[in-house]
């Protein structure tokens, strides 16, 4: 058995995670937990080793990541042990819900089962909670809308649980490390007591938010001496890959542990550090490496640009230094405008991939942010060449796909009460999305195509003729109430019909009270015009499935609040115990068109970008989140000044909860120096990526006709120009 354990660190893709599959390997052989049995195949267990089998904690950074260092692992054992992977905070989250009993008796909690709160339905509860304070201290608080305002405070409690800190030191901290000009005492003492309100709420209720979750075990279990034993005899060893995105209390996880008797492994990159101002902090999970026995794989990862490039991009932007002559595996590619910047970019690719240079798979696509012009632009022209794309992790809002607004009309026209949620075009587009049908191929082997019975123009028609508009009950007539219904057509004219049949149909079962929740209907609607009996492409598949788990979940939350104690609901300002259910939907609807981004679905696997051969679109953020891969970056808009942020916005008041934080205020010099050294990590992680050639995307002017200065000006101007002769080898 080893004695020690292993700090495995490294800059970019120099074998970190390869080597911590190695060193589960090597655990596995040499019968870590022979007690357990751990080295007979899984099937052959008893009943009793199989519940004490995952002796070994397997934890990564995201999720992502996490089901590739399961599979990894899996494969390298060839299934001999199962494998449990967890993120940090899922750990948490399973093992608050797991150890609830505990925790009712701890904290004198009433018996119910906790359901845990989605984003969305946090910030809604949240700001109907704190309605006084928000209208009490109004522009004071932190935000420039009352979203973004109840947003910073709840991340301010989330901050604080990971960071292990208590929430009622949250308004000290806030005085001292915020200027007198951001806020008074008397405002973050507000900010305090509303934070305290609402976890207290919410444990009165049994929801669990991620910050609440988090400040239960760190606060509560971690300190409990009857979950220190049985967390001491679950686990006898830690395999940890890429801690620098790690929060705070997964240190004072481990090093509990550690105590216990456990070893283990962890794995560290100082050029990731990808969630530091979210929920993460590097600095003080590294100070683990003191109790482990340190590896350092100083090899530069083969086949990447980080070699050649790293030292001098780091240089030229960090001192300015004018370069002669850059290698020509970066190039520049400069442009006026953005239109003619997206335009060039996807004339680029499409050199490459029709000159046999490339394959779509090896290509990104890496911008701090995306926009819905530069998205659509080069989604639209890659696609006619038949390039398709696929933006990685892609987060929008519900409400900007046309189905979900066509099922959102649709559920204001069968509940009565909503007809101020509709409207004459909302109808139009609800007509021409749900007519779409299956048309079968004229010539063999051709794959069927999905198209719209009523076509905008008709749809617009119908909307004008025979849509009725009225608060209580707006109604779609008969066809017939068109005076040139006859020139509609026949496909129009039937999926009309169908469509005011089917409202008919809903509208009579609703008043009969045979419809439980929306749900269903939206459930009936999904099936009867969208399904069509064939397999939708994945981004409708995943809008569709995220709006059926947000509607099922603000269901399961609205039970919960109509069986609240009329005292504690009256108290709190929030009672749904008479609210009528139509009031309930309107409230839901509203919710999604006010363009909430809801919790993504529960994943469905799919392949990688590059096994299904399309050309990655993502943001810095989410590239090096998911650890990719590819020979071609192509960095779009190269002058704009966000690429310092890292593609993601620091959460309010972060710096003010990392452990290394000097407790004097926040400065606009620590803000340029933390940047600085943020850009430098992003240039050598990026580097380490690439395989074989960047293109530095560049347009003076920006989307909204700025002038674009960034910190990566300096290395657009140095880089090679790209020539349309340039080719690869």
């Amino acid at each position: 058995m080893l004695q020690h354990s292993l700090w495995i660190t490294g800059a970019t893709r120099s074998g970190k995670t390869t080597r911590l599959v190695s060193q589960f390997c090597q655990w596995i052989e040499a019968d870590i937990g022979k007690s357990r049995s751990l080295s007979r195949p899984f099937s052959r267990m008893s009943r009793r080793d199989k519940r004490l089998a995952p002796g070994i904690l397997v934890f990564a950074a995201n999720d992502d990541t996490r089901r590739d260092l399961a599979d990894r692992l899996t494969m390298a054992i060839q299934g001999r042990y199962p494998i449990l992977s967890k993120t940090p905070l899922g750990f948490f989250q399973d093992e608050v819900m797991l150890f609830w009993p505990l925790l009712i008796q701890r904290l004198n909690l009433r018996a119910q089962f906790p359901l845990r709160l989605r984003p969305e339905t946090e910030q809604e509860l949240a700001t109907q909670l704190w309605q006084a304070e928000l209208e009490r201290w109004g522009t004071q608080l932190p935000g420039a809308n009352e979203d973004a305002k109840v947003r910073r405070i709840l991340d301010l409690l989330q901050l604080a649980a990971v960071s292990g800190t208590a929430v009622g030191d949250i308004p000290s901290i806030l005085e001292t490390g915020f200027l007198e000009d951001q806020g008074t005492p008397e405002l973050w003492e507000c900010v305090g007591q509303m934070l305290l309100n609402w976890r207290r709420w919410c444990l009165d209720q049994g929801f669990l938010t991620y910050g609440i979750i988090c400040d239960l075990y760190w606060s509560e279990l971690l300190q409990d001496a009857t979950y220190q034993q049985h967390l001491r005899q679950r686990c006898q060893a830690i395999l940890a890959d890429d801690v620098d995105d790690y929060p705070a209390i997964a240190r004072d996880l481990f090093e509990l542990l550690l105590d216990q008797g456990a070893v283990a492994a962890f794995t560290y990159n100082p050029d990731g550090k990808v969630r530091l101002g979210l929920n993460a902090d590097p600095n003080y999970l590294e100070g683990l490496a003191g109790r482990c026995q340190i590896e350092s794989l100083d090899t530069l990862p083969i086949g990447s640009l980080a070699e050649p490039l790293g030292g001098i991009a780091v240089d030229l932007v960090s001192d300015s230094v004018i370069l002669s002559t850059l290698p020509e595996s970066l190039q520049s590619m400069q442009t006026t405008s953005r239109a003619a910047l997206l335009r060039q970019t996807a004339e680029v690719i499409i050199e490459g991939v029709q000159s046999g240079q490339v394959q779509p798979g090896e290509i990104a696509v890496i911008a701090p942010g995306l926009d819905a012009i530069a998205r659509y632009t080069l989604t639209e022209i890659l696609t006619s060449h038949n390039i398709a794309v696929e933006p990685l992790n892609d987060q929008r809002p519900l409400i900007s796909s046309p189905m979900i607004r066509a099922l959102l009309t649709l559920l204001a026209l069968v509940y009565p009460g909503l007809g101020r949620l509709v409207d004459r075009d909302a109808v139009a587009e609800m007509l021409v999305v749900l007519s779409r049908k299956q048309e079968v191929p004229l010539d063999e082997g051709e794959s069927p195509i999905t198209t719209p019975h009523i076509d905008p123009v008709r749809a617009g028609l119908l909307a004008d003729y025979c849509y009725s508009p009225n608060l209580e009950q707006p109604n779609l007539l008969p066809v017939e109430s068109f005076p040139r219904w006859d020139r509609l057509g026949h496909r129009a004219t039937t999926a009309y019909t169908e469509i005011v049949q089917w409202l008919e149909i809903q509208r009579s079962q609703q008043q009969q009270r045979l419809i439980p929740s929306c749900v269903v209907v939206l459930d009936r609607a999904i099936q009867k015009f969208l399904w069509n009996g064939s397999n939708l492409p994945y981004d409708q598949l995943a809008a569709l499935r995220e709006l059926m788990e947000t509607a099922q979940h603000y269901w399961e939350v609205d039970g919960r609040l109509r069986k609240t104690p009329s005292d504690a609901a009256n108290q709190a300002g929030i009672t749904r115990k008479d609210t009528p259910a139509h009031t309930t939907i309107g409230q839901f609807i509203q919710l999604l068109r006010r363009g909430t981004v809801t919790a993504n679905p529960h994943p469905v696997r799919r392949l990688a970008p590059a096994a299904n051969n399309t050309v990655t679109l993502a943001t810095i953020f989410q590239y090096r989140a998911n650890r990719r891969f590819h020979r071609w970056h192509f960095w779009l808009d190269a002058g704009s000044p966000l690429w310092d942020k890292g593609g993601a916005a620091t959460l309010f008041g972060a710096n003010l909860f990392l452990h290394e934080w000097s407790g004097r205020p926040w400065t606009e010099d620590d803000k340029i120096a933390a940047d600085s050294q943020r850009l430098q990590r992003i240039l050598r992680d990026l580097l380490g990526r690439a395989g074989e050639r960047i293109y530095l995307c560049h347009s003076d002017l920006a989307v909204n006709g700025t002038d674009q200065a960034g910190p990566l000006l300096p290395l657009v101007n140095a880089a090679v120009p790209r020539s349309s002769e340039a080719v690869f080898t």
